[in-house]
């Protein structure tokens, strides 16, 4: 059973502005099976309660039951489920224990205000649960909530602790068995037969453990809360994701927050712990909706993609330092070429021609347009763009996000360009009725028709960014292990003829 464990109401808590009623329907329209009030030591009647059930027109298994929050004297607020008590303000949870021993005592939103209890309070014997989960934690001390109950193991609970209409129900708690009254609700959690009702989903990163954690159920809004926690594990790949965080801070303030084109909000950071909060994305990457959609939705998915990118480009924003850009590729193509020597490949000889003259002319570039550099992605291809919407029955809902901001710098407009181009035909190589049903010039129209000063030789320096995206490409195969497919060699052709037109 999938129960709300947390909740105040107006009539019974002076700071709730909610009305039973209307907190039952929301939580029944949230697809749960129950709601237990927790108003400030006051107790419902069973009568009261019916009362309340008939009122919300919710069916009659819909559990609404009460129990109450105590403010204790060792802990704070403690939730009290089972006690037929009301307790006055600084209760011990001794006296509680003595006079209901089978009564369950859950400490309520322990980790707010930034507390960080000890493993001992966490596991004291006078308590049967935690709530991990609670509305009055900030993200950051949800998720190092969720990360001390991994580790240590206890009872735990999710718990919205509801005070208006907006975000009742948002963490709720599973119950491994079905229940008729409180007393056998206090029976499950003192047994640990509960857990709070969320989904993990471990994702690959180098150098951290990153997890997608969505809480709750969609109900009829389809809303539920998605959060990225990246927990970094090297001085270097924090202060890179640390970097992408900001960058993203940017976007959001400069039109990237909602609506058509977005990026993952940043939520949250902690230095100390070296981890990273953004907001999840309830959508899938450009490179698997284009497998999957018909040729219409996947010409709009693709010039979405492409308009994105001209919107990022038109905000001329320069983020970080217009003198990073250079320095960087020096180093980048140094360490392409590095790849090739460290393992005397055959082609070692061509690959150096082709990054000399990358080099040379990318100095160029930036020399003629150093007034045009702006902010841009740094690594643009289908795999970083996602596609979603937020309602599955409105179109008008479509959005397209880009994700991994860490080698955003300010760049010549059409290194991004050339990058999405040079990715997207690596990509779907294997998959020729993509790249036939999907021409690049769908692509390329799209960001031109929404871009503003474009520049005279802004093709040619297409082709250079693209050849250079495919150098990376080939030091990535030799990092792999795939020094002599054939894949490598095609690669390697391929920017040879993109140099050919610049």
């Amino acid at each position: 059973m999938l129960l709300e464990m947390h909740c105040h109401t107006a009539e019974h808590s002076e700071c709730s502005s909610i009305s039973a009623c209307e907190l039952v329907r929301q939580v029944y329209a949230k697809g749960l099976q129950g709601v237990v009030f927790t108003d400030h030591h006051f107790l419902w009647s069973d009568d009261a309660l019916r009362q309340v059930r008939r009122g919300a027109e919710v069916p009659d298994h819909f559990l609404v039951l009460s129990g109450q929050e105590v403010s204790s004297a060792e802990c704070g607020d403690v939730l009290v489920y089972g006690a037929t008590k009301i307790f006055p303000p600084r209760t011990s949870l001794v006296d509680i224990r003595d006079e209901f021993p089978e009564a369950a005592l859950v400490w309520a939103h322990p980790y707010r205000k930034g507390r960080q209890p000890t493993v001992a309070t966490l596991r004291n014997a006078l308590l049967d649960g935690i709530e991990i989960f609670n509305s009055n934690h900030t993200v950051l001390e949800n998720s190092r909530a969720l990360r001390d109950w991994h580790q240590h193991r206890f009872t735990a609970i999710g718990g919205t602790d509801t005070h208006g209409s907006s975000y009742a129900g948002l963490y709720p708690t599973i119950f491994d068995h079905p229940m008729k009254n409180i007393f056998d609700l206090a029976t499950e959690i003192r047994h640990g037969r509960c857990r709070p009702f969320l989904k993990e989903i471990p994702r690959s990163g180098a150098n951290s453990l990153v997890t997608e954690v969505t809480f709750g159920t969609k109900g009829k809004d389809e809303v539920r809360e998605r959060l990225i926690i990246k927990e970094i594990t090297s001085a270097h790949k924090w202060r890179s994701e640390e970097r992408a965080h900001e960058i993203m801070a940017h976007l959001i303030k400069h039109g990237f927050a909602d609506g058509a084109y977005r990026v993952p909000r940043p939520i949250d950071d902690d230095p100390d712990s070296m981890t990273l909060i953004e907001q999840g994305l309830r959508a899938k990457s450009l490179y698997d909706k284009l497998l999957t959609s018909n040729s219409f939705d996947g010409r709009e998915y693709i010039e979405r993609a492409a308009a994105w990118l001209a919107r990022l480009h038109n905000c001329r924003l320069q983020i970080t330092s217009p003198d990073e850009f250079l320095v960087k590729e020096e180093a980048r193509l140094e360490k392409y070429l590095e790849r090739f020597t460290d393992i005397s490949h055959r082609h070692t000889r061509k690959v150096s021609d082709i990054i000399g003259a990358l080099r040379d002319a990318e100095r160029g570039v930036v020399q003629a347009s150093a007034g045009l550099l702006v902010q841009g992605h740094g690594d643009f291809h289908p795999k970083n763009i996602f596609v979603g919407q937020d309602s599955q029955e409105d179109r008008s809902t479509l959005f397209v996000a880009a994700i991994d901001f860490e080698s955003s710098l300010v760049l010549p407009c059409a290194f991004d360009v050339g990058c999405f181009l040079a990715q997207f035909h690596n990509q779907f190589f294997a998959h020729p009725d993509i790249l036939q049903r999907y021409p690049e010039q769908i692509f390329l129209d799209t960001y031109l028709g929404n871009s503003v000063g474009i520049e005279s030789d802004f093709l040619r320096q297409v082709e250079l960014f693209r050849a250079r995206t495919n150098m990376s490409i080939a030091a990535y195969l030799i990092k792999i292990g795939m020094g002599e497919s054939e894949n490598l060699w095609r690669v390697i052709v391929e920017a040879e003829r993109a140099l050919g037109h610049v």
